[in-house]
């Protein structure tokens, strides 16, 4: 789910694609029974996987259409850059789509087929590690989450990739703080985790959670959003806030 300027919310369903502005809603009908598994906003555009296998697009003010297709893995994630798109994968492949009038091929970053570290990815389940979320700062640096692989990062526009934590913290989504260059934030197995420096050095918190399983993070002005857990599957779950800065213990959301 994503939220555009002036209070539209666009979300995406197992049966289409939803779109709420005000007390409306209505469904995007060139998506009209298919399923939307990630959304992302550009500069002038939405972007949208579908059935986990083909990228669409909708630039501001038109109609959704198909630009590319996925052959060999599933497509996770989303990244608009104004140089292109990532595409994150299964197994932790990442696809570049730069920008055409129309229809795009996607095709594998050399770079991030060498990251260092990967060799030493895994799921506790033995399949190969997915690419689960993706964020650019203000300065451009470019942050992977790879699930069980850490974040890495790249500071020369994708041409390399550098670990920025431990992989047994079991990231599971990282974002930035969109006016803030090099402040980074992760939802992990182990908690709530933040940097100042770009990914460089980390502090974790937990405090007045009841589970530290964290699998979504988001971040408004200065107050955190998390979602915590006892782990997969558990019911017993909560939505917590806490100032972005301090060390003041995490609030349950009522």
């Amino acid at each position: 789910m994503r939220a555009e300027r002036g209070h539209r919310i666009l979300a995406g369903t197992e049966s289409g694609l939803s779109v709420i502005s005000g007390a409306e809603q209505f469904q995007v009908h060139e998506l009209a029974g298919r399923e939307i598994t990630a959304l992302a906003r550009g500069d002038r555009a939405w972007w949208a996987i579908v059935e986990g296998r083909a990228i669409w697009r909708a630039v501001d003010g038109g109609a959704w259409r198909e630009v590319a297709t996925l052959e060999k893995w599933t497509a996770t994630c989303l990244l608009p850059l104004a140089t292109g798109l990532y595409v994150g994968t299964e197994s932790a492949h990442l696809l570049r789509l730069v920008f055409h009038p129309s229809r795009g091929a996607l095709a594998p970053v050399p770079s991030f087929e060498e990251a260092e570290g990967r060799n030493e990815w895994y799921t506790p389940w033995g399949d190969p590690a997915d690419i689960r979320s993706m964020a650019v700062d203000r300065a451009r640096a470019i942050y992977v989450n790879i699930q069980v692989g850490g974040v890495v990062r790249s500071r020369d526009g994708g041409r390399s990739w550098k670990p920025t934590l431990d992989i047994e913290t079991d990231v599971h989504q990282v974002i930035v703080h969109p006016p803030r260059p090099g402040v980074v934030l992760v939802a992990a197995a182990v908690g709530f985790g933040a940097s100042r420096d770009g990914g460089s050095s980390w502090q974790f918190y937990t405090k007045g959670l009841h589970a530290t399983y964290l699998r979504a993070v988001a971040v408004s002005e200065e107050t955190v959003r998390v979602t915590a857990s006892t782990g997969p599957g558990s019911r017993r779950n909560a939505v917590y806030r806490k100032a972005l800065e301090g060390d003041d213990p995490f609030e349950r959301c009522r």
